[in-house]
């Protein structure tokens, strides 16, 4: 089923692969509750449905795909979710914003069994998609630094530095500094290893207590969204196209440049090309429905699989193991509860993928101004507004009007003229 003999790999060496990938992901079952906690969905949810689209994603990848590539809800996105869609718009709450997360999977698996989404992908200028990834990389390390304390609202600067006495920053500084040395050694799991350390360190000063180790995974308030008429009519009724759009946008560069990066990393790739990439994004579009169903942010393809390839992965039988490990962390509710608690636990991994997602910075054409200042006024303004949909429609907007005044309009595809209007009518016209 696997083919491991043609991909030269052996079950035990896919086993393990598996399990390296894992634990340097499994951070995302502390740190996606915690964040969507903050817009008010309670944490068993959570918890269980980032597992649900984990496993529904990683085994359709494994299963059908057969990549040792992994999903699970992506970083960013649920920042996003949490910080700009919830309480906006006139009071969004959560139930709302979670159908135009279904509704944004739904188009996603549309996209993903048709040509428009090549065409899409081609059409936005590679340096307003690493202008996003290093945005959105800025905004999840500033909310892991407000969440402890390091950084503080001020009346006259509007953030200064925090009270670096308190027990909140000091053992998120810690968790910071074990994180960055265990990550700069090598070592596989890092993150996650940094967490446990953190985490022992706050149970031994007294920050952290347990209750509870296991229990049974649940869903207290069902499912969320699940009917598309009901979702769309929401969307249509709140105006929320740009968010819609934001996560489809998103979701679709971040999953299929990670897909096409672990691929050639693990020499799957055949003329440049990926075979059965239709199966491969289906995996991701899939999962992203049904983690809006249980109540969870948009899902993503894991860069954090290139750490499974490293150890030998080939196949989907890597993909599967993550998922059967997923299957078992859902029975640590009460225990990833108690942990996700403490943000100064949790921050030092949105702070730190944070960093490795300004890589993209490093992508801009820096040299032309009128591709430079799209992607820098994205890049500014995701954190200073807290909103990822603002950072796109701004870049959106200013790109085709540099062009044309370079006098170099006919090198911007028309759909980006089209997603120009619809921004700038959103800016303009509609609350945000």
């Amino acid at each position: 089923m696997f083919k491991l003999q043609e991909h030269g790999t052996t079950v035990k060496t896919e086993l393990l692969a598996g399990l390296t990938t894992f634990l340097t992901m499994v951070y995302i079952v502390i740190v996606n509750p915690l964040i969507l906690q903050d817009a008010g969905v309670p944490f068993e949810q959570v918890f269980t449905a980032t597992i649900i689209a984990a496993v529904v994603g990683t085994l359709w990848m494994g299963l059908f795909a057969n990549y040792p590539i992994a999903i699970a809800p992506g970083m960013g996105m649920n920042a996003y979710f949490a910080y700009s869609v919830v309480g906006s718009h006139g009071g969004i709450t959560y139930e709302t914003a979670f159908a135009a997360v279904f509704v944004s999977g739904l188009f996603f698996v549309l996209l993903s069994l048709t040509p428009l989404r090549e065409k899409l992908i081609t059409a936005i200028p590679a340096n307003l998609k690493h202008g996003i990834t290093a945005g959105i990389g800025l905004f999840i390390a500033f909310i892991g630094l407000r969440l402890t304390g390091i950084i503080a609202a001020d009346e006259n600067n509007l953030v200064k530095l925090g009270d670096l006495h308190s027990p909140s920053a000091l053992l998120a500084l810690f968790g910071l500094a074990v994180t960055i040395i265990l990550m700069v050694r090598g070592v596989n799991g890092a993150l996650f290893i940094g967490m446990i350390i953190t985490g022992l360190v706050a149970f031994f000063t007294g920050q952290l207590e347990f209750k509870e180790i296991m229990g049974l995974p649940s869903l207290p308030e069902g499912l969320i969204a699940f009917n598309p008429i009901t979702a769309f009519g929401d969307v249509i009724q709140h105006g929320l196209f740009a968010v819609v759009f934001s996560f489809l946008l998103v979701t679709i560069f971040d999953t299929t440049g990670t897909m096409i990066a672990v691929a050639q990393q693990a020499g799957l790739m055949k003329d440049n090309t990926m075979p059965r990439a239709r199966q491969a994004l289906l995996a991701d579009s899939v999962a992203t429905s049904v983690g809006a169903m249980a109540g969870t942010s948009p899902t993503s393809a894991y860069i954090e699989s290139s750490t499974g390839v490293a150890a030998g992965g080939r196949t989907g039988l890597t993909a599967v193991t993550v998922a059967v490990l997923f299957i078992l962390a859902a029975f640590f509710g009460p225990l990833v509860s108690a942990v996700s608690g403490i943000s100064a636990i949790t921050a030092p991994a949105l702070i730190i993928v944070g960093c490795l997602m300004m890589e993209s910075v490093a992508k801009i054409n820096w040299n032309e101004l009128d591709e430079a200042f799209p992607a820098f006024l994205i890049i500014l303004s995701m954190p200073l507004t807290s909103s990822i949909a603002t950072g796109i429609a701004l870049g959106f907007v200013s790109y085709p009007l540099v062009k044309i005044a370079r006098g170099r309009a006919k090198e911007v595809h028309p759909l980006v003229y089209l997603f120009a209007v619809l921004f700038f009518y959103q800016l303009a016209f509609l609350p945000h």
